[in-house]
């Protein structure tokens, strides 16, 4: 079998998630961890400066803002659209597929929130449990 045909079957497969190969899995760590997830949903919001976004996102470094800036542009959720002015300008939106996976996003964050104070009863229970005199290492 040449390249091209090994190359054209591996495209046709599905993508899957689990398999460490697929491109999917390293979208999935820039939309789900701490910081992409917390920058999709702020702009979920709107569009922002990167001082703006890095205010609304509190905890954020300059640094890894600008890291996940890029992942997100690169995976093609984020817009970066530079304006020519001085001082220069910058703001970030979502792109469409940005705004379908952020307002996903926001609904698990919705359902969280909402359902906080079961997570923290649920915390007390488990560290009493793994605290008590029944407690094993």
């Amino acid at each position: 079998m040449s390249t091209t045909q090994e190359r054209t079957e591996e495209q046709d497969l599905p993508y899957d998630v689990f398999s460490r190969a697929c491109p999917s899995r390293g979208t999935l760590e820039h939309v789900t961890g701490r910081w992409g997830a917390l920058t999709l949903g702020a702009l979920h919001e709107g569009s922002f400066r990167f001082n703006e976004l890095r205010r609304r996102v509190d905890g954020v470094s300059e640094k890894m803002l600008s890291q996940t800036l890029h992942a997100l542009e690169r995976d093609g959720l984020v817009h970066r659209e530079a304006q020519p002015s001085n001082p220069p300008r910058v703001d970030y939106e979502l792109t469409p597929l940005g705004r379908e996976v952020a307002g996903r996003l926001i609904a698990l964050i919705e359902c969280l929130e909402g359902r906080m104070d079961e997570v923290l009863a649920a915390r007390e229970r488990y560290d009493a449990r793994r605290s008590g005199p029944d407690a094993t290492a």
